[in-house]
């Protein structure tokens, strides 16, 4: 970590350090620090344990990148950063580092949402939706908005309700379609989403796994179909929708035989 810090020092140091890294703040680091947790995700997602070990240093890198720049403001330095979330890990884990006792990891659940719903209780917020970050993935803060609704009582009481639910966002999703207003359209497009990362959660689903799981699919499926193509003389031009299906289909057939 000496190193790491003594290198982050370096590349800030307002006479010799890089152009580039001395000219940054946290709003433009930001960005790189989302793009690097997700590349970090999808490390995990393919289970490449050797792609995982590297972006988990550049994700670190991001966390020394801000703790730089704040000690540079006299704000806080990485020592700071390292204590806040030793002391919050501690504080959270009394069944761990204190005298209380937890059995099952679902008491463990309970008693660390208890636990943070305290800590934003402390400050000033006590609404059972605070804290979700307002910059994580639509799809993700939908299903923890979702989530902590439920905890309250907020919630349909069975599956089914949500699918009723899926249907009536849909039907608007239509009508608002035959009125041409673009507002209207986007408005229910967003319930319809909203809607699907709830079913997904009834479902024990992560909704962006999922999506990122399709995305994938879809990707994977496409280039096959440029394949065909290209195997064939051909391009996207010289082929109708429907030649273009069968291709399509004729992939998911083969893949579904593999």
């Amino acid at each position: 970590m000496d190193t790491l810090l003594g290198i982050m020092a370096a590349l800030r140091d307002p006479e010799k350090g890089c152009p580039w890294d001395r000219e940054q703040d946290f709003g433009s680091i930001a960005p790189y620090t989302i793009e690097e947790a997700y590349e970090v995700a999808d490390a995990i997602d393919r289970d490449d344990l050797a792609e995982l070990r590297d972006e988990l240093g550049d994700l670190l890198f991001q966390v020394v990148f801000h703790a730089q720049m704040a000690s540079e403001l006299g704000a806080f330095n990485f020592g700071d950063v390292v204590q806040a979330i030793s002391e919050k890990m501690l504080r959270r884990h009394p069944h761990v580092f204190g005298a209380e006792q937890i059995l099952t990891a679902g008491d463990q659940h309970t008693a660390w949402e208890n636990i943070k719903a305290g800590e934003r209780a402390a400050g000033g917020d006590t609404s059972a939706v605070a804290g979700i970050g307002q910059a994580l993935p639509a799809l993700s803060r939908a299903s923890k908005l979702g989530k902590r609704a439920a905890r309250v009582g907020f919630d349909w009481p069975e599956i089914d309700g949500v699918i009723a639910k899926m249907h009536e966002e849909l039907d608007e999703l239509l009508a608002a379609r035959t009125t041409g207003a673009p507002a209207a359209v986007e408005e229910e497009i967003g319930d319809l989403l909203f809607t699907a990362a709830n079913l997904a959660r009834h479902l024990h689903v992560d909704p962006e796994h999922a999506l990122r799981a399709a995305n994938r699919k879809f990707e994977r499926r496409f280039r096959a179909v440029e394949a065909l193509l290209k195997e064939a003389g051909s391009d996207w031009s010289m082929k109708s929708p429907e030649e273009l299906d069968q291709f399509w289909q004729t992939i998911k057939a083969g893949e579904r035989g593999t």
